[in-house]
């Protein structure tokens, strides 16, 4: 992989950069996503075993939904800091800060340890994130080596998703569920010894004053608020002061946020404006919801799994091969019919394939067996997905200028967030209502509930998927534009 990445960085980049220093530029930006999104993904398989030691009982999805409202609500954030204060000294800030994180959450001995630290790693994340898509695009100037060094991180990108749940599945059963998170300890410590001797600085002169902090912290309050409402709702009812309060103060504070874009940030995350355009608005509903569907699907089968079927982590983790080879089929297998067609027709197939593997996912019970009812949904899923994840970058940049192909690009990131924490949180209160609890010891004929309520969470994110059918809907019926398709091949991920 390195030769190939030193090859792809031979085309002329920033001036003076040697071809090797410019492999290990990408190296480093590489290295950096894949631990963002492999710890995304590698929690998934270790959530019984963390439970089993902790004793989270329903508050479990909050390992994970902890780390998704960081990144969410500090992405478009983390990206203005690269631009203000540096890319090297944010990327630096970031790699350490989820370094510490992964140590405290390694080490973590009670469940708000543990769900603190995801947070702080989340926060790491939604710095890291940016900060290495600044590196690349300044010093991958000419366009044919920034495309090919896009498609490098977006690859990555793919393989670290891949990559997790097997990944946990080996530490968790042969080593500990703590090594899921202690691992990136050495990995984050290289990061930063790398960073800091090839990575250039480079930083755009303005106002710090423009800084958004205030929108920032709104939007992540009050998305914070909202979930927390969600979540407390099984236990306390939705008419408790609890339920209602965290979810007033959670509108107010998203209103409050959007205020703060309209009348008084001098340089908005989101400038409004933006969403004037239908395929952007259209594009953005179908990543939340269609997120929420796969990442729910990666929560609850895993816990069908182990608590049903009564899997090994390891076993758990191979189970998740045919939905990783979907994903890659289906997003690499349209890339070239996207631009033909334009997204719409490849979003609708999609959607409707993933609405049919989830749908078939929801009626798994104790009896059910791997060949006969998971391979063959996992694949429709993965097809579908696949396809879907590909199409809607093209489709959200599609009636943009090309100056704002960034901010639509960062824009859909932060709303997949933001579905895969909203749609786990709806989903687990939807199990926990139907199974008695979201997450138990399973044996005998507890099974049965616990089967009944993962498989009403799986149909609920079958509901997800057709929900972002019926948002494909409104993407314009056109042929993708030529700016799209070039904005498209750089930015998809």
């Amino acid at each position: 992989m390195s030769a190939q990445i030193l090859r792809t960085a031979s085309a002329p980049a920033h001036p003076g950069t040697g071809t090797r220093r410019l492999g290990l530029v990408l190296a480093a930006c590489c290295l950096g996503q894949f631990m963002n999104v492999l710890d995304a993904s590698v929690v998934n398989v270790a959530l019984p075993a963390i439970d089993r030691e902790l004793a989270f009982g329903p508050g479990l999805q909050w390992v994970n939904s902890a780390y998704t409202i960081a990144v969410c609500g500090f992405l478009l954030l983390g990206g203005r800091l690269a631009d203000l204060y540096g890319q090297r000294r944010v990327f630096l800030a970031g790699v350490t800060l989820f370094t510490l994180a992964s140590s405290v959450g390694g080490a973590a001995g009670g469940p708000a340890t543990l769900v603190a630290a995801r947070a702080f790693q989340g926060l790491g994340a939604a710095v890291m994130t940016p900060a290495t898509l600044t590196v690349l695009a300044t010093t991958f100037t000419e366009p044919g080596a920034r495309a090919r060094a896009f498609g490098w991180w977006s690859a990555v990108s793919g393989a670290a998703g891949a990559i997790g749940v097997l990944a946990g599945g080996l530490i968790t059963q042969w080593f500990s569920w703590r090594w899921i998170l202690l691992v990136n300890v050495p990995i984050g410590l290289a990061l930063l010894v790398g960073v800091a001797l090839v990575v250039p600085e480079s930083r755009r002169h303005g106002d710090r004053g423009s800084l958004d902090v205030p929108g920032a912290l709104t939007v992540t309050l009050g998305l914070m608020a909202t979930v927390y409402g969600i979540a407390e709702s099984h236990t306390y009812g939705w008419g408790s002061v609890r339920v209602l309060g965290s979810l007033v103060a959670g509108a107010a504070l998203l209103t409050l946020f959007l205020l703060i874009q309209a009348r008084f940030a001098r340089r908005p995350l989101v400038p409004l404006e933006v969403f004037r355009h239908r395929s952007m608005r259209a594009a953005n509903l179908v990543a939340f919801f269609g997120i929420a569907a796969l990442f729910s699907t990666f929560y609850f089968l895993t816990l069908v799994l182990q608590q049903v079927l009564g899997y090994s982590p390891l076993r758990t983790g191979l189970s998740y091969l045919p939905l990783s080879l979907g994903l890659a089929l289906g997003g690499w297998g349209i890339s070239s019919l996207v631009p033909r067609i334009g997204p719409r027709p490849v979003l609708l197939g999609g959607l409707t394939l993933a609405t049919l593997g989830l749908l078939w996912l929801g009626r798994l019970d104790e009896h059910s067996g791997y060949a006969a009812d998971v391979l063959g949904p996992l694949l429709l899923l993965g097809l579908g997905m696949g396809t879907v994840l590909n199409a809607t970058t093209n489709a959200a940049i599609a009636d943009l200028p090309a100056h704002q192909a960034g901010l639509a690009s960062g824009l859909l990131n932060t709303t997949r967030q933001l579905g895969s924490a909203l749609g786990l949180v709806v989903l687990a209160t939807l199990a926990a209502g139907r199974g008695g609890t979201a997450v138990v010891r399973a044996d005998g004929a507890a099974r049965h509930a616990l089967a009944a309520g993962y498989g009403l969470a799986l149909t609920g994110a079958a509901f997800c998927a057709a929900a972002g059918l019926l948002a494909a809907l409104a993407v314009p019926v056109r042929r993708a534009s030529r700016s799209a398709r070039a904005d498209g091949e750089t930015l998809a991920a």
